[in-house]
């Protein structure tokens, strides 16, 4: 099968830092699904673990991806949620082989029927951002959906990249929270407006001072997902007296004492801690993309879809980690077929 990889770490700038390479055809055991690979999607944990992961041992090539969409092929012997011919889609698991290949094998208990209103490249656009923003939103901060009356508010600093475009999306469309997404461009300030923020204020500017401006002295929740070393003392004053505090990067340092005074909880989001532990509700991601499908199907999710970089090959891949090393994407960037 055909697939991309690379033999070790090193900058996208480097000829050899993604390559096109071919390899055996995996096989499905246990709970695994055998998937061709129609569509993927690219995120900063693919430039993360390209940087700084090498080839397991006994591998010559180490191939990423973490969002795909596409067809069961074949099943193990003890899958019981699909069958070959469903459409799927999913994130995977960081500790086993990417999506960057024509088959791919992924455990059932994380995988989810795709929603049958998208094609291919819509669907890959949103696995691992929606498990992210579900898992932060509903499981660690333990936000209610439904529209009941509040005076609750959420603020999602960095909502136009991929986890901030459905989160956003999953706050204002399915609880009554008021949602305040930050942007620092004209374009990706219309972008989060567009998914339902009910205000878009600019973190390149004081967001204590940004959020005075539009009438808030604080907030209850605040979910950090870029820059969070650039933001940690904004954060601490914009955010309410037992409030919870949201991040999923990676500042060098956390200090969570100054944090005690407003007595604030303090929330990490990892969406592959369920298949990298094999945790006894990893099977929650399953039915969370399934709900997400089904709201995907009603309307009331859009696709965050954002670049099309064409087929899945080095060159195309090269392109995307770059373009989100840049730190300009918004959406998702995603890449289709195999040429």
């Amino acid at each position: 099968m055909k697939a991309v990889g690379y033999t070790k770490p090193q900058a996208i700038s480097q000829t050899d830092s993604l390559i096109d390479i071919t390899q055996p055809d995996p096989v499905a055991t246990g709970r695994d699904l055998l998937v061709a690979v129609k569509a993927v999607s690219v995120n900063p944990v693919d430039t993360k673990v390209r940087t700084s992961s090498a080839p397991a041992e006994g591998h010559t090539h180490k191939v990423l991806g973490w969002d795909a969409s596409g067809i069961v092929m074949a099943v193990g012997p003890d899958v019981t949620l699909f069958k070959p011919g469903d459409r799927v889609w999913y994130a995977g698991s960081i500790a086993r082989p990417g999506t960057n290949s024509e088959l791919h094998v992924v455990d059932e208990r994380i995988v989810g029927h795709a929603p049958a209103s998208l094609d291919f490249a819509q669907a890959a656009a949103l696995p691992l951002t929606a498990i992210t923003a579900w898992e932060m939103l509903f499981d660690r901060l333990g936000l209610m959906p439904g529209k009941q009356p509040s005076h609750k508010t959420l603020l999602i600093i960095g909502a136009s990249g991929g986890v901030g475009s459905i989160m956003t999306q999953l706050a204002s469309r399915l609880t009554s929270v008021t949602v305040i997404g930050t942007a620092s461009r004209p374009e990706t300030q219309e972008w989060v407006k567009g998914f339902g923020a009910h205000h878009v204020i600019d973190h390149s500017k004081s967001i204590a001072a940004e959020l005075k401006r539009i009438g808030f002295a604080t907030v209850d929740y605040i979910v950090s997902l870029t820059h969070t070393d650039a933001h940690i003392a904004e954060i601490l004053e914009a955010i309410a007296p037992q409030g919870k505090f949201g991040l999923i990067d990676d500042p060098a340092v956390l200090d969570a004492l100054p944090f005690k005074r407003k007595a604030v909880s303090i929330h990490w989001e990892l969406m592959f801690t369920r298949s990298l532990f094999g945790t006894d509700d990893m099977i929650g991601q399953h039915r969370l993309l399934n709900e997400v499908s089904a709201l995907v199907d009603a309307g009331l999710i859009r696709t965050t879809l954002a670049e099309h970089l064409g087929t899945i090959n080095a060159a195309n891949l090269k392109k995307a980690h770059a373009l989100i090393e840049s730190g300009k994407a918004r959406g998702k960037v995603v890449l289709e077929g195999w040429g």
